[in-house]
């Protein structure tokens, strides 16, 4: 039977670029987004609004994947994510919240839908991290407690429901070329500044992440659980030998 496979945040780079790459592996794609209008152009059987930062919103996006697809989705991506780089003494309580809304909450709350609905089948999740909460990066004080948060999830997660036959894990990219960094990235200047932190050099694209993930929803990651994969060109773990 073809696997379908739901993909949260679906219009953004990443996103984007995982459901091409499972379409083309020949599962059906259920692609999510806020803005239903963002996903016209997305790989998708079936596209879905829905605001999976909410409970209510996390519960609709599997009903309506179960209702055109007829079964949920074994396969799970969260892509939902947004990004803060300020000082903690300069960090609104707003803007806090909002980061910790849009990157915890969600990957909660759609996690805890996607069980509730499998109903003790097997399945695959990935989530999205950031290499900000591998390793100490100024500035990234909200965004780096949120990512911290979701790998954290992923590994108690992994742990409760490994008996059920649910694999769940989540990759940790550094820079990526995605709509996100656009503005950051527009800068030739700023492009190479960010390019030499990367001991393989260059940013990364947002196909080389996506690659990673469906990797891990497949059957080669099959004994691989509650792991965190850094797609970072050795950011995390590398320090190159300086000339």
């Amino acid at each position: 039977m073809t696997a379908i496979a739901l993909i949260t945040g679906a219009s953004g780079g990443i996103g984007r670029a995982l459901a091409h790459q499972l379409h083309a592996q020949g599962c059906r794609v259920a692609a999510v987004s806020r803005d239903a209008n963002r996903l016209a152009d997305v790989e998708a059987a079936v596209r879905i609004a829905a605001d999976t930062t909410t409970p209510e919103g996390a519960a609709l996006a599997i009903a309506a994947c179960q209702e055109a697809l007829g079964a949920a989705p074994t396969l799970l991506a969260h892509c939902v994510g947004s990004t803060l780089i300020a000082p903690l003494h300069r960090t609104r309580t707003e803007a806090y919240r909002e980061v910790m809304r849009v990157n915890l909450d969600s990957a909660v709350f759609m996690l805890q839908a996607w069980i509730a609905a499998l109903q003790g089948a097997p399945g695959a999740a990935v989530f999205a991290s950031s290499v900000v909460a591998r390793i100490g990066v100024a500035n990234h004080e909200a965004i780096a407690a949120a990512k911290g948060g979701v790998e954290a999830l992923v590994r108690s997660a992994a742990a409760t429901y490994a008996a059920q036959g649910l694999r769940i894990n989540a990759v940790a990219p550094g820079m990526t070329e995605t709509p996100m960094t656009a503005g950051m990235m527009k800068l030739p200047a700023m492009r190479e500044g960010a390019a030499r932190q990367y001991p393989l050099g260059g940013v990364q694209t947002a196909d080389q992440v996506a690659d990673v993930m469906a990797w891990l929803l497949g059957d080669g990651a099959a004994r691989l659980t509650g792991q965190v994969i850094a797609v970072d060109g050795g950011f995390t773990t590398v320090r190159p030998l300086v000339k």
